[in-house]
């Protein structure tokens, strides 16, 4: 007897991490309009239309659902276990980035999203379908990327104390670094250039360096890739 052929979506999340200095690591989520999870949290995403690319709708459904555009979202992984979605087979292509989070604060929710709304990501609601596991899959991502990519050129400040930098690779990862080798890794790798301007501080301790990001090197990084132990 042939089976007969199976009738399968295919849909498209987008995981959009922000960062602020205050705030730490946050997500993007939305409240769904209608059923299945009505009322519940989740990653904005949608099915693929007949004419539009992965990218295409990734950005079309981010758009719809929380009114942000994002100028690069990176593939992260496919979700296809048969009965993720209660309304039929689907298989969700995830996709994922990270943002300077307070440039992405005018939110408008619309299509199948009631609310949109930054969650911190030691605080997260209940979400709906599997996006626990997907938005556990993009945390790894990201803790693995900083191990081989530079992170921070689009995240902070054009010039910034390096203890702003700590406490980025800090937030990231979720965890205490080692200060001094952190700091002895990151000056080594030529990433960085002391503006000569020092840090007005309002204690009684040393003024801080300032620095920004050699940008050519930063490129180059991104390209080539490093090595990172933290």
């Amino acid at each position: 007897m042939q089976e007969k052929s199976p009738h399968i979506k295919v849909a498209v999340d987008a995981i959009v991490f922000g960062y602020s200095k205050s705030e730490g690591v946050s997500v993007l989520l939305i409240k769904r309009k209608y059923p299945p999870f009505k009322n519940s949290w989740a990653i904005p995403g949608g099915f693929v239309l007949e004419n539009e690319s992965l990218e295409e709708a990734v950005q079309r459904e981010l758009l719809e659902e929380t009114g942000i555009t994002v100028q690069y979202l990176e593939q992260l992984y496919s979700f296809g276990e048969p009965k993720r979605d209660p309304r039929q087979r689907i298989i969700s292509i995830a996709y994922f980035a990270l943002v300077k989070s307070s440039l992405f604060q005018q939110l408008k929710a619309s299509t199948d999203a009631e609310e949109a709304q930054w969650f911190s990501i030691n605080k997260l609601p209940a979400l709906a379908f599997d996006h626990k596991q997907i938005l556990q899959v993009a945390i790894e991502r990201i803790r693995a990327k900083i191990r081989y990519q530079p992170i921070g050129f689009e995240l902070l400040d054009k010039k910034f104390p390096f203890s702003d930098l700590e406490k980025l690779y800090t937030a990231l990862l979720d965890r205490a670094i080692d200060r001094r080798n952190f700091t002895k890794k990151i000056l080594s790798l030529g990433l960085l250039e002391d503006t000569g301007e020092l840090a007005t501080s309002a204690g009684a301790g040393r003024p801080s360096k300032i620095y920004q990001f050699n940008k050519k090197r930063y490129q180059h990084l991104l390209k080539e890739g490093m090595h990172f132990e933290i």
